[in-house]
């Protein structure tokens, strides 16, 4: 039976005030430590993280299904184990319906205790719920208690979601935090009450696990002998001491929003309730182990202890981030793709995620850290088995997807620092990295794994590195020629970069002819006038970070000058998106192409906005093309100029994503308010084959 109360306030908003007064409470002191477990319900559960929402598919075999899972990590009393809590929940129409009596339905979901640790308990909870013809609002409660945000949103069947994507979602080790006193989850949840974010995607470093090297004291031993590595073994203790950080971190940062770094504690409160009432799919990267990992050499790597935090961490990842453990049957969950054979250094197999969004969209999030060497990203069988399944499931779909994002962790068209790399693995540097390795000169030059220069690692990531081009070219050709033969347009997102830009791959705009044939101008047009007949059109959002602190102006302005068009293949340009005409505070900038602020972005189509959501388009007519820039200054797209092909418009119509990158006005301002940058990615129309994909000049 529905409680009035419940019943009286389905249509509530979002408590944002309480959330703004969560962002203006002091940052932690070291004294105080992290925040108490919830006690949630009667009987009174202690919550030590969750309950986190996880979403895993829809509209699967045909059917109006949607499906996900609840994680509810509860901390035993001692001596005695937590009773399994109930969860039951309530579902209804997200709105009001006209002339329509609101009628909520109800039941229990199913739940089991997956894993037991020290003194927690690990309980999933089932989603199965089916879509309607109009967006749900589904509350849930825990032992009889529904929270404010114990919910979240469903579409309708004829719907696609409304996409939130983020990275980067802690502190760097050494940072200094001090000048950030907002929080972008505050604007996240504001958005929401908006939008109805459907669901969000974690595109890696969803956690900051760099503090292992200080807070396990055997791995910090192990560190301080790097000329005795080779001896070391992952004794008992070692590993217990690995798992122990893996699973009390998680606890502390999911479950609480707190932290700790080299110059003190941090919060992020709101991140948590993000959890709560946002499904979340997420893939990882180096920082959900540790800095790094995977692009060291391999020496390095296949140390054993070195190993064994892969994989402790990697079974975190799994029970936090999934709400699954390692030793679980893979072939329970349909939306993974799995790898062949075990990662070298985290022995299990990959699993990449596929996932329909709506009606509309379907999503892939490509995992690029479990059989990662610094010479490979992915195996040759495991994109197989990707491109494999995404061709069944597009077969299967009956042409209905229009959109396709792919989720890579690391931007794939991005400004080339090769030279950087050349120079810092140069054995002219050899002197100065052995007197920086010795503390003589340059403290922090160098990486305490290997000795190698610090930033390699990072550059050693790139798909643009000189030991992963090769694969990256191979990878672009076969989305470019998936995404035109099933006629679909692909859009890719990434993080990891700590700054936000867009970038794209684009069919080449013909300059500098002597001759200047009728052909080549309408080639020209084409390409200018009609992106939604572009088959190599593919956009990458590049969004991070959240929380994370940006890298200084002159790192964006070098990174603008490194920024030019390059040759993907004789038909296939790449380049940078000018879309930062204008600073944060509505100032003219100079660098249109890259800001380095912090950000998060979301992704809606258009025929998903309300009609408060659609201000901004009113001075325009549909059809229009629209240049990338700030929302609230959009302009509609002048005359072709030949001599500037950059600067093009996008159509804005009802099957355009409107994908936004969301930038803080303002670090310091605890209103934590952001101004949107935004571009139109149009749907492919028609089916292309497209020939010598990839084929350099």
């Amino acid at each position: 039976m529905v409680d009035q109360e419940l019943l009286d306030g389905w249509f509530d908003p979002l408590p944002l005030e309480e959330y703004q007064k969560l962002v203006e409470s002091p940052a932690p002191s070291k004294a105080s430590g992290c925040p108490e477990d919830s006690i949630v319900g009667s009987p009174p559960v202690t919550v030590a993280c969750g309950p986190n929402v996880r979403f895993l598919g829809c509209l699967e075999q045909g059917e109006d299904n949607y499906r996900g899972t609840i994680l509810l990590v509860t901390r035993n009393q001692a001596g005695k184990e937590t009773p399994k809590p109930l969860i039951t929940y309530f579902i209804g129409p997200a709105a009001p319906i006209p002339d329509t009596k609101l009628e909520l339905v109800g039941d229990e979901m199913e739940g089991r205790l997956i894993y037991q640790e020290s003194n927690y308990s690990f309980f999933r909870y089932d989603i199965h719920l089916h879509l309607t013809a109009y967006e749900q609002k589904v509350k849930y409660g825990i032992n009889g208690e529904f929270r404010k945000d114990y919910q979240f949103f469903i579409p309708s069947v004829d719907q696609s979601m409304n996409i939130m994507s983020f990275s980067c979602n802690g502190f760097s080790l050494e940072a200094d935090v001090s000048s950030f006193k907002g929080s972008l989850w505050l604007d996240v949840l504001r958005r929401h009450e908006d939008f109805h974010y459907h669901v969000m995607l974690g595109g890696g470093d969803q956690i900051y696990c760099d503090s292992i090297t200080t807070a396990s004291k055997q791995f910090a031993r192990w560190l301080k002998h790097k000329h005795t590595h080779s001896r070391w073994k992952l004794t008992p203790e070692i590993k217990a001491s690995l798992e122990a950080y893996y699973l009390n971190h998680y606890v502390e940062w999911f479950g609480k929003g707190y932290a700790e770094i080299t110059k003190g504690p941090y919060s992020h409160a709101l991140f948590p309730v993000a959890l709560h009432q946002i499904p979340q799919i997420n893939i990882y990267d180096d920082h959900d182990i540790i800095d790094g990992f995977g692009s060291y050499s391999d020496i390095t790597m296949s140390q054993d202890i070195f190993m064994g935090v892969g994989n402790a961490a990697f079974k975190y990842y799994m029970l936090f981030q999934h709400h699954t453990f390692p030793g679980e049957s893979l072939s329970l969950e349909k939306s993974w793709i799995t790898g062949s054979t075990k990662g070298p250094y985290i022995h299990e197999v990959s699993r990449s995620i596929y996932a329909r969004l709506g009606k509309d969209i379907a999503f892939l999030g490509l995992d690029c850290r479990t059989e990662r060497t610094k010479k490979q990203i992915c195996s040759p069988d495991t994109y197989d088995r990707v491109f494999n399944r995404l061709q069944a499931e597009i077969t299967a779909s009956n042409e209905q997807i229009k959109h396709f994002l792919v989720l890579l962790g690391v931007p794939i068209c991005y400004p080339r620092m090769v030279w950087i790399e050349t120079i810092m693995e140069s054995p002219l540097i050899f002197p100065i990295k052995w007197l920086a390795r010795k503390g003589v000169i340059f403290k922090g030059l160098v990486n305490e794994f290997d000795g190698s220069i610090e930033l390699l690692d990072d550059l050693n990531d790139h798909w643009c590195a000189r030991h992963h081009k090769a694969e990256r070219n191979r990878l672009m050709a076969r989305l470019l020629t998936f995404g035109a033969s099933n006629g679909v347009r692909i859009t890719i997102l990434s993080g990891d970069v700590h700054l936000c830009c867009m970038s794209r791959f684009r069919s080449k705009f013909h300059r500098h002819h002597l001759i200047e044939t009728s052909r080549l101008k309408e080639e020209n047009v084409n390409v200018a006038l009609h992106a939604s007949k572009d088959p190599r059109l593919i956009v990458n959002l590049i969004s991070s970070a959240i929380v994370n602190t940006p890298p200084p102006n002159g790192m964006a302005t070098l990174l603008k000058k490194r920024s030019k068009i390059h040759k993907y293949d004789m038909d296939t340009d790449e380049d940078m998106i000018p879309l930062f005409t204008e600073n944060t505070d509505k100032t003219k900038r100079n660098n249109d192409l890259i800001l380095n602020q912090r950000n998060f972005s979301d992704l809606i189509l258009v025929k998903n906005l309300s009609q408060k959501q659609r201000k901004p388009y009113e001075k325009f007519k549909e059809g229009d093309l629209i240049y990338p820039g700030p929302v609230d200054n959009m302009k509609v797209a002048g005359k072709v100029d030949p001599d500037d092909p950059e600067h093009i418009g996008y159509p804005l119509e009802e099957d355009s994503l409107v994908a936004t990158l969301h930038v803080e006005v303002k670090r310091e301002d605890v209103k934590s308010e952001t101004r949107g940058y935004q571009m139109l990615v149009p749907k492919l129309e028609g089916k292309y084959r497209l020939e010598d994909v990839g084929r350099k000049f």
